[in-house]
């Protein structure tokens, strides 16, 4: 046989076996389509490095599968059982859907009808993230911090109260229509708790009532816009929350702050060098003009001129002191009147006992005393402290 014939005729053969290997591919893959219990599918999670699940199709539909079942092929005793088992599953098909359904309509429920159970996390710390990624998409926003970090335990801590007063504040003054609509109604709900605290401690009640009035001029303002998309949700259920606000103010007007029982010694008894130094102690200057009104004693030492000066010096820069000297006819400092003509021309230092910490290394946003996993050398050099202020600005993107 000549070379030519033998080319031609391995030509004729490997078609054939290609055709033949095809065939059977293709053959194999018709089978494991249309057989019930053969052909598997995988289902992928968020995470993209998930193993995700396997499922099986059968004339009922896909179903998952058990993790020991590693091979496709399916015995005579399983295929019975499952047989056994398919009438099982179709009395409880319609049970297990009446739970999912259940499960759904109290979860909208939570979340749309007036129950005081506010539906958000409660983490010590989150990851603020500010772009996608393979692992994360989307970014962190201010309303999806507001209700994942734990303010409702905040605001039952002393030292974390002021923070958290300071903090609803500034979002009432210009960040409430940038929160979503859980983030709002979490809002609320965090305000009614505080409003309750004070009420019951009979404690920080003018900044409370300053909180109340800032959030109810900035309503007015914002409800006039409901058209305009500003607010989330119907402009009647804001109306009804400005309704609750002027509620608050009422029983925050009426309160009355009992008198303790005498238990000894009391404030005037201590010697006049004390009753300064615990003065001193006083951040608010209305606070000690408020002291000065329980009886002549005090209020004389609420005069001292070393008292206001250090108030001054404690909230005010030597520069925005020397923009607003007053003298008095004899020539002497009038740091009184200073300090107060300082309140209405800047801010006052602000100074909390806890705040909010930021890993820049892992970003991390965490309490102070927290421990977020960072994964640092030394984590303690990459933390920082934020105010009420820097928190916003973290989100500003």
């Amino acid at each position: 046989m000549s070379t030519v014939e033998n080319k031609e005729q391995h030509k004729g053969d490997t078609r054939a076996r290609t055709h033949r290997d095809y065939s059977t591919t293709l053959l194999k893959t018709l089978f494991l389509l249309t057989s019930p219990h053969r052909t598997r599918m995988p289902f992928l999670g968020q995470d993209w490095r998930s193993p995700g699940q396997s499922w099986v199709k059968t004339e009922e539909g896909w179903k998952k599968t058990s993790a020991d079942d590693t091979n496709n092929n399916v015995s005579v005793e399983s295929f019975c059982k499952a047989e056994r088992e398919e009438c099982f599953i179709k009395e409880n098909l319609l049970l297990s859907l009446s739970y999912d359904m259940a499960a759904k309509k109290r979860k909208k429920d939570l979340m749309n009808n007036n129950t005081k159970v506010p539906y958000f996390h409660r983490e010590k710390w989150i990851y603020v993230h500010k772009g996608s990624t393979k692992e994360r998409h989307g970014y962190c926003t201010l309303g999806e911090a507001f209700n994942r970090l734990d303010f409702c335990s905040a605001i039952k801590d002393t030292r974390r109260f002021n923070y958290v007063v300071r903090l609803l504040e500034l979002i009432a003054k210009s960040k409430l229509p940038s929160l979503s609509g859980v983030a709002q109604k979490n809002y609320i709900n965090i305000l009614e708790k505080v409003v309750q605290k004070v009420l019951d401690d009979q404690q920080n009640v003018r900044p409370i009532k300053e909180l109340l009035q800032t959030l109810y001029d900035s309503l007015c303002v914002l409800v006039q816009d409901m058209g305009k998309s500003v607010l989330v949700g119907n402009i009647n259920i804001w109306v009804h929350r400005m309704e609750h606000i002027l509620q608050w103010q009422q029983q925050l007007d009426n309160i009355q702050i009992n008198r303790p029982a005498s238990t000894g010694m009391t404030l005037t008894d201590l010697p006049v060098s004390l009753q300064l130094n615990i003065m001193q102690r006083l951040s608010d200057g209305r606070d000690v003009v408020s002291l000065g009104q329980v009886c002549p004693e005090l209020g004389a030492l609420t005069e001292d001129r070393l008292l206001w000066k250090k108030l001054c010096q404690h909230h005010f820069t030597d520069r925005q002191i020397r923009k607003r000297l007053m003298m008095s006819d004899k020539g002497h400092l009038e740091w009184k009147k200073m300090y107060f003509k300082l309140s209405r021309c800047y801010p006052h230092r602000e100074q909390y006992s806890d705040t909010l910490h930021f890993c820049s290394h892992c970003h991390i946003l965490f309490w102070k005393d927290t421990n977020h996993p960072c994964t640092a050398n030394n984590p303690d050099s990459c933390t920082m402290p934020l105010s009420p202020q820097d928190f916003i600005n973290l989100f500003n993107f």
